[in-house]
């Protein structure tokens, strides 16, 4: 056990924060995300929310302030409705781990699979919440 590091921070999934440079993208998937048909770098965080991972990696992880929207979700399928309070979980977990949550933007449904696939790794959590899944893009870290 690290100090500072969230217990749902498993080895693994640090390796790969630490790993990833800015620019590269995380998924955190819900449990219902192809992600083994869409990416080989696959990590899985069973039973753990999506929320509660946004809470353990965002004081770990700068976001990207190069791009208008450092966070990506994706859009509800014709027909379909979104969940307003998923969003807005997401976005309250961010809030309360580092005091303010980057924007964030929506894309079509395999529009985020194909963005999916450049990312750098897709972690698979236990988030049974539909249309459950984020992308987070990395920045640069400042130097303390």
């Amino acid at each position: 056990m690290l100090k500072g590091i969230h217990p749902a921070i498993s080895p693994e999934l640090l390796k790969n924060l630490a790993e990833m440079g800015h620019g590269d993208e995380i998924v955190l998937a819900d449990a219902h995300f192809p992600a083994h048909q869409l990416h080989h770098n696959v990590i899985r965080a069973d039973g753990i929310t999506v929320s509660t991972l946004l809470t353990a990696i965002s004081p770990l992880f700068e976001y990207d302030s190069y791009v208008d929207a450092p966070l990506v979700m994706m859009d509800a399928v014709d027909g379909d409705s979104l969940d307003q309070q998923v969003e807005q979980n997401y976005l309250h977990a961010i809030q309360q781990s580092v005091g303010a949550a980057p924007n964030l933007a929506r894309i079509e449904r395999f529009a985020f699979y194909e963005r999916a696939k450049q990312a750098y790794v897709v972690v698979i959590t236990g988030e049974t919440a539909k249309y459950g899944n984020i992308i987070l893009k990395k920045g640069v870290t400042p130097i303390q």
